[in-house]
């Protein structure tokens, strides 16, 4: 990642404001999901660029301080219990995230997620379980604990509403996806791990529910997000498949491959980025579609 990468992040980023219209913002956009798939932000050259990036990709305008500090002053919210049973064990191994992120501020943001949604007339949200791990990047990423609450309520909201319902509906159906996918990519693969009784229910909820998060270096879950951020989060599904597809010779080789399932393998995100990729043009049209909608469209049984 060189400095050179930086610089045309830069440059689409510091288009004046007055002279864009709207196809010079998409235009923008564009370019930015290019250079991410095709470069990746290079952030250790210039730790500005992924939140400035994160900002766009989400649409995140409102950054209103007074807001939130409104929700932070109502103190605890009616689930404050259950948040501090999970923030303490939010990416515990990681030792550079424990120096940036304090508990408080998790427990501060989640209270205040709960609060705002008191308001809202959408999908009801409440604190559920995994959303500690889901809010833990965007506070690691962002500069401010103010940029990183707008984010998460607007990626929450709007990227994957379903994943944090109280039944973890959008959960349950990305598992039974990456199933049906599975069992199209690589038909072997997918009859060897049923006939252990491993559906990915069993083996892939974790990755599926925190959409990889929860599966270290916490650099390069940032990497894979990026990817995400970018071009959807119902990829996480093809990307939970691209790491089975990496270890895939130790699983057929294993008896009891639930062993090596149960921890996946140090991510790796640029190699799994490569296999989801690859992996969208060997799904049917009509599963990709189900795949892209399953975070957010309701279905109405």
């Amino acid at each position: 990642m060189s400095t050179a990468t930086a610089h045309s992040f830069n440059k689409i980023l510091n288009q004046p404001k007055k002279a864009r219209s709207d196809s010079d913002v998409d235009d923008g956009t564009k370019k930015l999901r290019r250079l991410i798939l095709v470069e990746g932000i290079p952030s250790t050259i210039d730790s500005t660029l992924r939140p400035r990036i994160w900002k766009i990709l989400l649409r995140v305008t409102d950054l209103s301080a007074n807001t939130y500090l409104q929700y932070v002053a109502r103190g605890p919210c009616e689930v404050r219990e259950k948040i501090r049973n999970d923030t303490f064990r939010t990416l515990a191994t990681d030792k550079g995230f424990k120096e940036r992120v304090r508990e408080d501020m998790l427990v501060r943001l989640l209270d205040a997620f709960v609060w705002r949604n008191h308001e809202s007339q959408q999908l009801g949200f409440t604190y559920v379980q995994g959303m500690n791990v889901l809010a833990a990047p965007f506070l690691y990423t962002m500069p401010s604990e103010v940029e990183a609450f707008f984010c998460f309520s607007k990626f929450i909201e709007e990227s994957c509403p379903l994943y944090v319902q109280p039944t973890l509906e959008g959960v349950h159906r990305g598992l039974r996806l990456l199933d049906r996918c599975l069992k199209i990519v690589d038909p072997e693969l997918y009859a060897y791990l049923r006939s252990k009784n491993l559906s990915a229910e069993i083996y892939a909820f974790p990755s599926v529910l925190t959409l990889c998060a929860c599966t270290p270096p916490l650099d390069q879950v940032l990497q894979l997000w990026d990817f995400l951020l970018a071009f959807g989060v119902h990829l996480n599904v093809l990307c939970v498949i691209a790491q089975l597809l990496l270890m895939r010779d130790e699983v057929m080789n294993s008896s009891s491959p639930m062993r090596l399932l149960r921890t996946f393998p140090r991510l790796e995100a640029l190699p799994v980025i490569g296999i989801a990729v690859t992996l969208v043009r060997d799904l049917p049209a009509e599963l990709y579609d189900e795949l892209v909608k399953h975070p957010y469209e309701i279905q109405h049984e």
